[in-house]
C-alpha cells in the first residue's frame, strides 16, 4: 500500500472529515426524503405513530448504524479496506468452505441496491416541484438527470467530489437546522428518546400496522452497509468523527418533521394543503422551498454517485475472487482505487429506468427497497460472526452481540416480507440474477481446476533445453510466455507441455511461466523471479492486492527492466546478426482458450453450470485484455476440457478369415 493510502487511515484532518461527508454518507443521508412520508402512508397522524417512529428510528440508528457498523464493524478492515468482499477476504482464512455462500449473496444484494437507490433517492427529491406545478412530469427529470450521472461515470469522479463534500456540508447543516426550526415550536417530540414509546407502536395494532411499521423504519439505516465499503476511501477514525455530526443533524430533521405532524393531529399528509405530502418540504418555509429542492436534488445525486462508485469496485473484487466474469476495467484519473467499468455502468442505469419506469413515483419504490438491504446486513452478521471468532474474541461479548443483531435483524425481515409483492420481489429477483451469475462462474472455476491436470517441471526441463537450442526446428519466438494457474514454482500445467511439445514443437530462446497470485488484501504489487533453467527458462510469480489492476505486459516489461539492469539476463536476440546490432528479441504470449470437450462424462448439475459458463464466457472480456497484453504479441490456442474422461473402451478385434467379409 502506498504511504498516502496508508495516511488516509491513519490520520484524522478537517480535510478527511469533509472529504468522508462527499463519499460515505450520500445513500443514508438522504434518508429523511422518504422515511416519514413511508412511517405515515396513508394513516392519520397520531401521538402514538408519531412518538413510536421516531423512537424506533433513533434506536435503529443508534444500535445498527452506530453500534454495529460504525464501531464494531470498521474494526473489520483489510489493510484499511471494508466491504463484504474484504471482510469475506479476512474470514476465508478460517477454511470454513461455506462462508462463500453469505460473501456472494450479500455481494449481489448490494449491487440490487445500486438499482433502487439512484431512482428512489433523485425521485424523491424531484417530486417537491409538485409543491409549484402539480401536473408537472417528473420521469423525464429524474431520467435525464441519472443519463447525466451515468454519462460522466466514464471521466471519473475526481473533479465532481471536489464539489460533493461542500454540498453535503450543506445538505447536513441544512437538515439540522429545518429541524431545530421546528423542534422549537413543539419540544414534546423529545419524549420519543424513550424507547418504551417504540416498544408500544410495535406491540399495537392501533397505528395500523404495529409490527410490520419496521419496514417503513428500517429505510432509515440503508446506507450502512455502503459505510462499511467505502472505508478504504476515507478511514475508519474520519468515519467515526464524522458520524457524530450526521447522526446529529440526521435526528434533529426526523424530531423536527415529527414535531410538524404533531401538530397536525388527526389530518392526513393528503389534508395539509400541499401539491406535495412529504414532510421534508412540508417543515421548509414556502421562500425556501425552491432552494431545498435544488439542495436535496444535489444530495441524491451525490448518494447516487456513490452507490455506482461503490458498485465499481464490487465487481472489481467479485471479478479477482473468480465470481464475476472478467469486464473491461478503465482508470480514468490517478486516483487509487477509482475505476469505471462500462458495461456495469449502463447496466445500472438500465436498471434504474427499469425502476423508474415501472414504479413511477418515489412512494412505490419504497416497496421495493429495504428487502434486498436487510438480507444483505444479515449476511454481513454472519461473516462477523466468524471474524470474532477468528479474532478470539471472549464467547461472553460475542454471543450476546450476535443475539441482539440476529433478532434486530430477522425482526426487519419480518417487516419487510410484507413488501415482497408489493416491489420487493424486483430488486430480490435481480439480486437472484446476480446470485446465479456469480455461483455459477465460482462454481465452473472449480470445476474446471479440479481436472486440470498438473505435471512437474523438473521431467521436462532437459527437453526444454534441448529444444531451445535446435536449430533444425524453426524459431517461434525469442521470447515464449504462458500464463500458468499452477501455484506451486515446480509445477505447471500439463497443457502447457503439450502446447510447447507436441501441438507444433515452439522454440524459443528463452521460456517463461507467469502465474498471478490474488491476495486477501487489497494494495500490493510485488514480484519474485525463479530460475528454473539459466538463459532457457523462467518462472515469474507475481503478488497483486485484490484491488490493484491486472496489467501483466507493463509489469512484465518493469521485471525483464530489473532483471537486465542486474545482469541476471541478456534478452538480446540470439541471431547473431542482430545480437552484435543490440537488437532485442520479441515476446510471443501464449493463452489457452478452453471448450468442453465431447468426450466430457457430466452430470446434471455440472451440465447447467459448465454450459451456463461458456455462455457467460461469450460476453466476457477475453485473456489477453483481462490480462492487458497487447493482441499483437498475443497467440490463442483452443485446448478441450475433458471432464470425468470415459473408461477405457474395450474393443475386440475381429481377424479377417473370410475373404467375402
Amino acid at each position: 500500500m502506498s504511504t498516502s493510502h496508508k495516511n488516509i487511515h491513519s490520520q484524522l484532518s478537517a480535510a478527511g472529515l469533509l472529504i468522508t461527508l462527499g463519499i460515505i454518507y450520500g445513500d443514508i443521508g438522504t434518508s429523511p426524503l422518504y422515511v416519514m412520508k413511508s412511517i405515515i402512508g396513508e394513516h392519520a397522524i397520531n401521538k402514538q405513530l408519531i412518538l413510536g417512529g421516531l423512537s424506533c428510528i433513533l434506536w435503529t440508528l443508534t444500535l445498527q448504524t452506530t453500534l454495529k457498523y460504525v464501531i464494531i464493524t470498521l474494526n473489520a478492515d483489510n489493510h484499511g479496506e471494508g466491504g463484504i468482499f474484504s471482510l469475506y477476504s479476512l474470514v476465508k482464512k478460517t477454511k470454513i468452505q461455506w462462508l462463500i455462500v453469505p460473501a456472494i449473496i450479500g455481494g449481489s444484494l448490494l449491487l440490487a441496491e445500486g438499482i433502487i437507490t439512484p431512482p428512489i433517492s433523485v425521485s424523491s427529491a424531484v417530486e417537491g416541484l409538485h409543491i409549484f406545478k402539480p401536473d408537472i412530469p417528473t420521469i423525464p427529470i429524474v431520467i435525464a438527470i441519472l443519463f447525466i450521472l451515468f454519462s460522466i461515470q466514464q471521466f471519473g469522479a475526481k473533479l465532481v467530489s471536489k464539489f460533493f463534500s461542500p454540498t453535503m456540508l450543506v445538505w447536513f447543516s441544512m437538515l439540522g437546522i429545518l429541524g431545530c426550526i421546528q423542534i422549537f415550536k413543539n419540544v414534546e417530540i423529545f419524549k420519543a428518546i424513550n424507547p418504551y414509546y417504540g416498544y408500544k407502536l410495535l406491540t399495537s395494532d392501533k397505528a395500523g400496522e404495529g409490527f410490520l411499521i419496521l419496514g417503513a423504519v428500517f429505510l432509515c439505516t440503508t446506507g450502512a452497509e455502503a459505510l462499511y465499503s467505502d472505508m478504504g476511501h476515507c478511514g475508519r477514525r474520519n468515519i467515526r468523527v464524522s458520524w457524530i455530526f450526521v447522526k446529529t443533524t440526521l435526528i434533529l430533521n426526523y424530531f423536527g418533521q415529527g414535531a410538524f405532524l404533531l401538530m397536525h393531529e388527526g389530518k392526513t399528509l393528503a389534508q395539509l394543503g400541499s401539491s406535495n405530502h412529504n414532510p421534508f418540504y412540508l417543515i421548509m418555509a414556502d421562500w425556501f422551498q425552491p432552494i431545498g429542492i435544488v439542495i436535496a436534488t444535489f444530495a441524491a445525486i451525490i448518494a447516487s454517485q456513490a452507490l455506482i462508485s461503490g458498485s465499481f469496485t464490487l465487481i472489481n473484487e467479485a471479478m479477482r475472487l473468480n465470481f464475476w466474469p472478467k469486464v473491461r476495467i478503465n482508470y480514468p484519473t490517478d486516483v487509487k482505487g477509482q475505476l469505471y467499468i462500462p458495461s456495469i455502468n449502463w447496466l445500472l442505469f438500465l436498471g434504474c429506468v427499469g425502476i423508474i419506469l415501472y414504479f413511477k413515483e418515489s412512494k412505490y419504490m419504497e416497496h421495493a427497497y429495504g428487502l434486498s438491504i436487510i438480507l444483505g446486513m444479515m449476511m454481513t452478521t454472519t461473516l462477523l460472526n466468524f471474524y470474532l471468532i477468528m479474532k478470539r474474541v471472549k464467547w461472553y461479548f460475542m454471543t450476546p452481540l450476535i443475539t441482539l443483531y440476529g433478532t434486530i435483524e430477522i425482526g426487519f425481515l419480518y417487516a419487510n416480507v410484507s413488501k415482497f409483492m408489493e416491489g420487493g420481489y424486483v430488486t430480490l429477483f435481480v439480486a437472484i440474477f446476480m446470485i446465479f451469475i456469480m455461483s455459477t462462474w465460482f462454481l465452473a472455476k472449480k470445476i474446471s481446476k479440479n481436472y486440470t491436470q498438473i505435471v512437474k517441471i523438473d521431467d521436462y526441463i532437459k527437453v526444454l533445453g534441448e529444444l531451445s537450442h535446435d536449430e533444425t526446428i524453426p524459431k517461434y519466438a525469442t521470447h515464449l510466455v504462458y500464463m500458468t494457474n499452477a501455484t506451486r514454482s515446480d509445477e505447471i500445467e500439463e497443457k502447457v507441455m503439450y502446447s510447447i511439445l507436441r501441438k507444433r514443437p515452439k522454440r524459443a530462446d528463452i521460456y517463461w511461466f507467469i502465474h498471478v497470485h490474488v491476495l486477501n488484501e487489497p494494495y500490493r504489487k510485488e514480484y519474485r523471479v525463479t530460475e528454473i533453467l539459466k538463459d532457457d527458462l523462467y518462472r515469474v510469480d507475481f503478488y497483486l492486492g485484490f484491488r490493484e489492476p491486472t496489467k501483466i505486459n507493463l509489469m512484465f516489461k518493469e521485471v525483464i527492466k530489473d532483471m537486465v539492469s542486474k545482469g541476471e539476463m541478456d534478452i538480446s536476440s540470439r541471431y547473431e546478426s542482430l545480437n552484435k546490432n543490440n537488437i532485442i528479441g520479441d515476446f510471443k504470449f501464449v493463452l489457452s482458450e478452453k471448450f468442453l470437450s465431447n468426450d466430457s462424462d457430466l452430470t446434471f448439475f455440472e451440465k447447467i453450470v459448465m454450459n451456463t459458463y461458456f455462455v457467460l464466457k461469450k460476453f466476457s472480456l477475453s485473456e489477453g485484455k483481462a490480462f492487458g497484453l497487447d493482441n499483437s504479441s498475443v497467440k490463442v490456442e483452443q485446448f478441450p476440457m475433458v471432464l470425468h474422461p470415459p473408461e477405457i473402451i474395450n474393443m475386440k478385434r475381429i481377424e479377417k478369415s473370410n475373404p467375402n467379409m
